[in-house]
């Protein structure tokens, strides 16, 4: 632990909390402090409230965030323009139905969600947690609501942490506790915390001073101050994190420092992921297009209405107003807004969310998507851009466990330029023989010595070059014990000089603890080390491996022998339980659970070979070899791996030799620049040339089969300097980053490991269907430019037909880029040539990603079926997506399954993530999860195309029904003086829209099927019908509007022609214009949809039921519900004369023939 006084006090950007304090002060909560007491108050309860509401605040704080819609505040001013007497256009009462309706059904909905969001609440709120009460003097159960900062938790194995809490005490001896964080951050991997202080609540009397709450999940600063002052510096490894899991664990406690919605996981809580879509801009346009149109007919209206009254000769019909022609002309002008205003669908939005709702409902629930593996099943996280997956046109990718399984095997390995097969999980025979000599009663070192250092050096660091942890089912964590190597086997690799060992002929029995030479037990004894690197030279003044050793050849090593006789050998088997599987008991169960499945791969490689990673705490490691027990190998720290170095380390004190060691894997290309031999090295002797040149032979061959290649190496360490860096309190991590760089360098090759990792299932076919449906595909990966190659054969990505272009150079980019553009276009003119698959290298992209070079790469790559983006970093990623949507304006998915596909995945116009092996970072940056990539075929081909086509043809059809109905509106204004009359009654006029005709449009959205799924899979060249946004055009819009232009001019005219010169009044008039206009509505949809079952017929007919039902009812009841007209009998008289339904059927086939026509 380091300090953090200083920067706590001195950050003047540290965040404030409620009181205006820079930092936290936590005491205990069992303090009789007052003033303590009182601070400890005023901190946030662990009371967790998600929901939005309360009971009392429902109705004013939903209102309020309805209005900020600004289609809900424009028709509430229109309700509320009702109420002005010299602009009203029927009883204001009625103008707020609509408002009101849609607000409700709003509200409802956003009820129905917080609700969910109340029970959720509730049951975590009520989960229980032991708690050290004062009065008890003893652990109690408390609700997790019921804890507060200052409290002391007691967890055991397997409980979920209620609160952020600072360790003070783990079972474990060495204070370690672990933690799984997959409820947070979505890794499964096991994370080590360390007790900051062991201290119990009876004997704490310090105080803790920390930072305010923030959502940094990876950053705790603080120090804690013991009565006497003294003070220990606290980091984020002393901190367990509300919603991780106990785990390997028997008992913690610890004392609460944030509660409730001041913990880090609350703080990184955002909830669903809310984008625009691009239908959604697209209706936003035509929504304006709409109030053009409506400003329009109310100006004509105004317009024609001034000049009538200008014109007008006989007033006596009318009464007596002063008021001029232009200001009533003025006044008609809002009335007309008022009539008029159902050209703006109001409902609309409301049954988009309804609709997209329901959409996502049956994506979730599509048995297609279930992994029953995994058991997990597609997420839908984003809930309002599932249209967008009908248009994508890029697809961006990962390779490793988004193309493939991300469940390595290991196949190949060399070392010290040999190499070894490991197929089908079997050993390489040889390389066993080798390793076997160990354990043999007699063996030579001459030529094989050297080679043998070098094999048990590879596999120790296939063992212990990580960070797994071991456990078994038995045993929650496999415990270092301390362990002392015997001195022969220290002996057995001092390089330089023979060494012998006789032991007695024959053992004889002891106590527990010895052998007959007096030695320590391998299996018995324990050695207290304490941390640090103050290590002893090996015995009979041994300094361990030797530069010269390093770097010898094969041969010369004749006079380097070990004799040993058989009685040695059965000392050896005695305390190894013989040459078979390790004698500990569970030991053939150990479980391994690694951050990633590369480190899995290495370590069951390793313990396949015998050499086994049998427990891990915090500062040993317990490494069993063939023929030498289980050693202790002090842990002094580890580098772990990041995006830029590529690699790992970890510095040891070697058992055998006492000399510290750096261990390091990582990607070729790093470790080769950093293998290089001392100077001199090589010219004395070519070994390490030869192993470099041999390694690289290897390496290409792996590469081009398709595998995941790693360097190991390895470095003897002399300097001081990181041992300074490991034993300093202050400034410890920037130490030992300066030193990393030092570590590092100057490495002795090894050999390399070659791992498998298989494609997923229908991957192929995935990639083949989506480049038909004109989908682009490309690869973005971190592997070398061979595997990944080979990776894009293997799935179809390139074929056999396509020309190859690769792009590899570190300087004259632009030069390459033109001669590779000018190779495209001769091969465009040119027969034979299917199409150009790209390959570019991390160093190319990085100057093609620059401003000038920006459009010749984007030119090249346009015209290429595929490219594939090798050696890339996540930022190179996310700049890659970013460019091609940026600058070609094209709709854009990537999809990952890891950390490092975050950026991307957040850039793209849609994310998808994979729930697979490397946790579950990109699923939580995705708008989309699904568990495997053959999943991607449908959820675009399948649901993107019915949720585009299904909302491209719902808003247009609300856009037409809407612009129908207005329209005769406006032609009778024509008729009746733009005075802003209508022909129909107002409850009707409102209701239309409303309730007449909106439950068949939410149908239609719904459930309309213009192609079977079946289809869409087989032909998925259907699918560029969304790409190119061909059922929702401008064009498409404005023919819609014709078509419910021409609709409206034959359902009005052809009523008016037909009782022309009868005695109808004005309700009679528009009693068979509102029936025709609602069966030519609803029969218009019956045309456009694909898909009628009995859901459809039941919703068609029940509407127009309902409409009939409602105006006889209402014509037979209502007198005086709609003044100053009369409906009274007038619908139930037109619907007893057969002019009626003569005038409705030839309307409504006149109306919908065109339409009819057009779709034949």
């Amino acid at each position: 632990m380091y300090s953090l006084e200083r920067p706590v006090q001195g950050q003047s950007s540290c965040p404030k909390d409620r009181l205006g304090r820079k930092r936290r002060t936590v005491v205990s909560s069992l303090t009789e402090d007052e003033e303590l007491t009182e601070i400890l108050k005023s901190y946030s309860s662990n009371k967790v409230t998600t929901t939005k509401y309360s009971f009392l605040s429902f109705i004013p704080k939903n209102l309020f965030e309805q209005l900020h819609r600004f289609a809900n505040i424009y028709f509430i001013f229109l309700a509320a323009l009702n109420f002005v007497p010299v602009v009203n256009a029927f009883q204001p009462e009625i103008s707020i139905i609509p408002i009101l309706l849609v607000l409700a059904v709003t509200a409802v909905k956003d009820l129905w969600e917080d609700y969910r969001k109340h029970k959720s609440d509730k049951f975590i709120n009520g989960l229980v947690c032991e708690i050290y009460s004062r009065k008890r003097q003893m652990y109690v159960d408390q609700r997790w609501q019921d804890v507060h900062v200052g409290d002391f938790v007691r967890l055991s194995c397997n409980e979920i942490i209620p609160a952020d809490m600072l360790l003070l005490y783990s079972s474990d001896p060495h204070g370690v506790c672990y933690i799984e964080t997959a409820n947070l951050d979505g890794e499964t991997n096991l994370k080590q915390r360390q007790v900051g202080s062991e201290l119990t609540p009876e004997n704490f009397h310090s105080r803790i001073e920390c930072e305010n709450p923030n959502n940094d999940l990876s950053r705790f600063r603080g120090f804690m101050e013991y009565p006497s002052k003294a003070r220990v510096g606290l980091h984020n490894n002393n901190l367990l994190l509300r919603s991780c899991t106990i785990r390997n664990t028997e008992t913690v406690i610890g004392i609460v420092v944030y509660a409730g919605h001041e913990t880090k996981a609350m703080k990184n809580n955002n909830g669903p992921r809310y984008k625009r879509s691009k239908l959604e801009r697209r209706l936003n346009v035509d929504v304006l297009w709409s109030v053009v149109l409506l400003v329009i007919m109310c100006l004509t209206a105004a317009i024609g209405h001034g000049l009538w009254l200008r014109n007008l000769k006989d007033t006596s019909f009318l009464i007596p107003d002063t008021t001029s022609p232009a200001l009533s002309g003025f006044y008609l002008f809002w009335t007309m807004i008022i009539v008029l205003q159902v050209l703006i669908p109001i409902s609309l939005y409301v049954s988009i969310e309804i609709v997209k709702l329901c959409q996502i409902f049956f994506i979730q629930n599509d048995v297609d998507f279930y992994n029953e593996y995994m058991d997990s099943r597609i997420q839908c996280r984003a809930l309002n851009i599932t249209e967008d997956l009908g248009q994508i046109q890029y697809v961006f990718s990962d390779k490793t466990g988004t193309l493939t399984e991300n469940k390595m095997v290991f196949r190949r390995c060399t070392i010290a330029g040999v190499e070894y097969p490991h197929e089908e999980n079997v050993p390489d025979p040889f390389l066993v023989q080798k390793l076997n000599c160990l354990s043999s009663p007699l063996f030579l070192l001459r030529d094989a010595s050297m080679e043998l250092t070098y094999i048990v050096d590879f596999f120790m660091a296939l063992a212990i070059c990580n960070t797994v942890v071991v456990s078994s089912p038995n045993q929650p964590r496999h415990v270092v014990r301390n362990i002392s190597p015997r001195s022969f086997t220290r002996r057995l690799f001092s390089r330089g000089k023979a060494a012998s060992f006789t032991p007695s002929p024959s053992p004889t029995p002891t106590k527990l603890g010895t052998e007959p030479d007096g030695e320590p037990n391998l299996e018995a004894s324990i050695l207290s080390i304490k941390p640090g690197l103050d290590g002893v030279p090996g015995e009979d003044g041994d300094q361990g491996y030797e530069e010269e050793g390093e770097h010898g050849s094969w041969k010369g090593e004749e006079d380097k022998m070990l004799h040993l006789n058989p009685g040695a050998w059965s000392v050896l088997e005695n305390s190894n339980g013989g040459e078979g599987p390790p004698s500990e008991p569970g030991a053939d169960e150990l479980i391994y659970e690694a951050e990633s499945p590369d480190e899995a791969a290495l370590v069951h490689a390793a313990r396949a070979y015998r050499c086994t990673l049998q427990g891990r705490s915090l500062e040993r490691l317990l490494v069993e070899l063939p023929g030498m027990g289980s050693l202790a190998v002090r842990l002094l720290h580890i580098l772990p791996f990041d995006s830029t170095r590529k690699r790992m380390s970890v510095v040891v004190r070697h058992p055998l030799t006492n000399q510290v060691v750096v261990y390091t894997k990582g990607a070729d290309s790093v470790i080769m620049d950093l293998a290089e031999s001392p100077k001199g090295a090589e010219q004395s002797d070519g070994r390490q040339g030869h192993i470099r040149e041999q390694t690289q032979k290897h390496l290409d061959n792996y590469a081009r089969e398709g595998l995941r290649t790693l360097c190991i190496a390895k470095k003897v360490q002399t300097s001081t300097r990181h041992a300074f860096a490991e034993t300093s309190i202050e400034n410890r991590e920037e130490l030992l980053l300066e030193s990393a760089q030092r570590l590092e360098t100057n490495l002795t090759l090894l050999g390399a490991t070659g791992i498998v990792d298989r494609l997923q299932e229908e991957v192929p076919e995935t990639i083949e269907a989506l480049q038909r449906a004109g989908v682009k595909v490309w690869v973005l990966t971190g592997d070398k430019q061979e595997t990944a190659i080979n990776i894009a054969c293997a799935c179809k990505l390139l074929r056999t037909t396509d020309q190859l272009l690769t792009a590899n150079c570190d300087s004259k980019v632009n030069a390459l880029l033109l001669e590779l553009r000018t190779e495209v276009e001769r091969g465009e003119a040119a027969e034979g040539t299917s199409g150009f698959t790209l390959v570019v290298d991390g160093h190319t992209l990085d100057f093609a990603l620059q401003e000038d070079l920006k459009g010749d790469f984007l030119e090249l790559s346009r015209r290429c079926r595929a490219v594939v983006c090798c050696r890339s970093t996540p930022l190179q990623k996310s700049h890659v997506v970013q460019l091609v949507r940026d600058q070609l304006r094209v709709m854009t998915l990537a999809i990952g399954d890891g950390a490092n596909d975050v950026s991307m995945i957040q850039v793209a116009d849609v994310g998808i993530g994979i729930s697979g092996q490397e946790g579950m970072q990109a699923v939580m940056s995705s708008d989309f999860a699904i568990s495997r990539f053959k999943h991607l075929r449908k959820l675009l081909l399948v649901h993107g195309h019915w949720c585009y086509t299904r909302l491209a043809n719902m808003i247009l059809y609300f856009f037409y029904k809407n612009v129908m109905y207005v329209n005769l509106l406006f032609w009778y204004q024509f008729f009746c003086g733009f005075s802003g009359s209508v022909m129909t009654n107002s409850w009707v006029l409102i209701f239309f829209n409303l309730l007449f005709t909106s439950a068949p449009p939410l149908l239609y959205g719904i459930l309309d099927k213009d192609v079977s799924a079946d289809t869409l899979i087989k032909l998925p060249e259907l699918y560029k019908s969304g790409q190119n946004s061909k059922a929702y055009l401008p064009s498409t819009f404005w023919l819609t509007m014709l078509d419910a232009l021409y609709q409206s001019l034959v359902c009005f005219f052809i009523p008016y022609f037909a009782y022309a010169g009868s005695d109808a009044d004005m309700l009679s008039f528009g009693s068979p214009i509102n029936a025709s206009a609602l069966l030519i509505i609803l029969l218009h949809q019956v045309i456009e949809s694909r898909t009628l079952t009995w859901l459809h017929v039941l919703v068609l007919v029940g509407s127009a039921l309902f409409y009939f039902s409602f105006t006889l009812v209402f014509s037979v009841v209502c007198v005086t519900c709609s003044p100053p007209t009369n409906p009274l009998g007038v619908d139930k008289l037109q619907m007893s004369q057969p002019l009626f339904y003569g005038v409705c059927a030839l309307t409504t086939v006149l109306a919908l023939l065109p339409r009819y026509t057009h779709q034949q």
